[in-house]
C-alpha cells in the first residue's frame, strides 16, 4: 500500500516503543532528527534522563520563529488485551492503529514533515522551531527540564500544539493540580478499636466533604469551571488492626485565574487537621483570546478548509503549552492535531489516515502565514 510520507514516518515512530514509564523516547528522537537536520535545521539534543531525548530543531529567520510541538512518550498499554499489534502501526482501511497513533506520534510526524516542507521554501522571512518533548504524560517532564536549562527554548512567537483535537482549533486548556492526602491515626488491636486512631474514618470523613466541595470562582467563557475529583483511596496494612495511615489523591482541573497555591490550602482546609498534601502534578491553565489576530486567522484557516464555522473551546486534556508558553514569554497558544481525542490512552488505539495528510497541509499554510509566503 502506498502511503504519504507522513503517514510512514508516524507508523515508524509508532513502532519505536516510548512508553512512559520509563519513556525511551531517544529512538523517536532521533528519528525526527535525521529528517530535520537533512531539510537544513540545527538540532539540539536534550536529555530528560538516559536514553529520554528532548529534541529542539531551530531554521533561522527574521522575527520570532513559530513553533510546533508535541511529545514522544506514549502511556502504557493497559489491562485489557489489544486485538491489533500496538506496535506494528498496521493500516486497516482508513486507519492506522498503535499506541500513540493518535497520542501523539500521528501529530509530530505532520509537524515534522510539514516543517521539512515549509523548510525547502524560497523567500521565507521568519524562521521555525520545533520542540519535540520526552515525559509528557507523567506531568510535563521533559518541558520543565526544557524550560530549566538557559537558552534552551526558542523565543518564540506563538506555540502550535500538535495533541489529538481531529483537527479542530482548540484555544487552551484547563490546568491540572494533582494531590496526594496522607492521614494519620494510631494503631491499636481491631478488637479494641477505641485504643487507638483510625486514618481510614479521618480519610472517609475528608472525602465525603471534599465531594460537597465546589471552587468559587467564576466559569471561564471557553474553558468552563475547574473540577476536582477523588481518583485512589487506600489504607490499613491487616483486618484486624486499625489502620494508622490512609492516603487518596485527588484531581483537580484548573481554569485561568486559580492559583494552585491557593486551592492547596483550600483543600487542606476541607480534608482538616493534621493532613498532609504533596503535589504529584502541577501544571497550570492555558487559555488564548479568540480575537488574538493570530489565533484568528488560524481560525478562519480552519474553518475554510472543513466548510464551517469553529466555536472557541478548550481542551479537556492538559498539555506541555502550559510549561512551553510561559517559558517562552507568554505567547499565544493554538492545539491542533491530527488525532482522535475519543481515541488517546485507549486500547487499540487508531487515528485516521486522511487526518495525517490533512494536519500537514494545516501545519504547512500556517507556517507558510507565519513566515510571509
Amino acid at each position: 500500500m502506498s502511503t504519504s510520507p507522513a503517514v510512514e514516518l508516524t507508523r515508524e515512530l509508532i513502532r519505536r516503543r516510548s512508553i512512559n514509564p520509563p519513556g525511551g523516547e531517544q529512538p523517536c528522537a532521533e528519528l525526527a532528527a535525521g529528517l530535520l537536520e537533512a531539510a537544513g535545521f540545527a538540532v539540539a539534543r536534550h536529555d530528560l534522563a538516559r536514553g529520554r531525548t528532548n529534541l529542539v530543531a531551530s531554521l533561522p529567520g527574521e522575527g520570532a520563529p513559530l513553533c510546533f510541538t508535541g511529545h514522544l512518550d506514549t502511556v502504557p498499554l493497559g489491562a485489557a488485551p489489544w486485538t491489533r499489534d500496538p506496535f506494528a502501526a498496521e493500516i486497516d482501511g482508513d486507519r492506522v492503529y498503535g499506541r500513540g497513533s493518535s497520542d501523539m506520534k500521528a501529530g509530530v510526524a505532520a509537524m515534522v514533515v510539514a516543517a521539512i516542507g515549509l523548510a525547502s521554501l524560497p523567500g521565507r522571512r521568519a524562521g521555525l522551531s520545533l520542540v519535540l518533548t520526552a515525559g509528557e504524560e507523567t506531568g510535563c517532564d521533559g518541558a520543565r527540564h526544557l524550560a530549566g536549562v538557559a537558552g534552551a527554548l526558542p523565543q518564540a512567537g506563538a506555540l502550535v500544539v500538535g495533541e489529538p483535537t481531529a483537527n479542530l482549533p482548540l484555544i487552551g486548556h484547563r490546568g491540572a493540580l494533582w494531590l496526594r492526602a496522607a492521614f494519620h491515626g494510631v494503631t491499636a488491636h481491631g478488637s479494641m478499636p477505641e485504643q487507638g486512631v483510625n486514618a481510614v474514618y479521618k480519610a472517609a470523613r475528608g472525602v465525603l466533604r471534599l465531594a460537597e466541595h465546589a471552587f468559587d470562582t467564576p466559569r471561564h467563557i471557553h474553558l468552563g469551571g475547574p473540577s476536582i475529583n477523588v481518583g485512589t483511596f487506600a489504607g490499613g496494612l491487616n483486618v484486624n488492626s486499625v489502620p494508622d495511615r490512609a492516603e487518596i489523591q485527588v484531581d483537580i482541573r484548573t481554569i485561568p485565574g486559580q492559583s494552585n497555591d491557593a486551592i492547596c490550602r483550600e483543600v487542606e482546609a476541607v480534608l482538616g487537621e493534621g493532613v498532609e498534601l504533596s503535589r504529584i502534578v502541577d501544571v497550570g491553565a492555558v487559555a488564548t483570546s479568540p480575537q488574538d489576530e493570530w489565533i484568528s486567522g488560524v481560525f478562519d484557516l480552519c474553518e475554510r478548509a472543513i466548510g464551517q464555522r469553529i466555536d472557541p473551546a478548550g481542551a479537556a486534556f492538559f498539555t506541555d503549552a502550559s510549561v512551553l508558553a510561559p517559558a517562552m514569554g507568554g505567547i499565544p497558544v493554538l492545539i491542533l492535531g491530527p488525532g482522535e481525542p475519543t481515541m488517546a490512552h485507549k486500547t487499540d488505539e487508531y487515528c485516521l489516515v486522511p487526518a495525517i495528510d490533512a494536519a500537514v497541509g494545516l501545519y504547512t499554510e500556517i507556517g507558510r502565514r507565519w513566515m510571509g509566503l
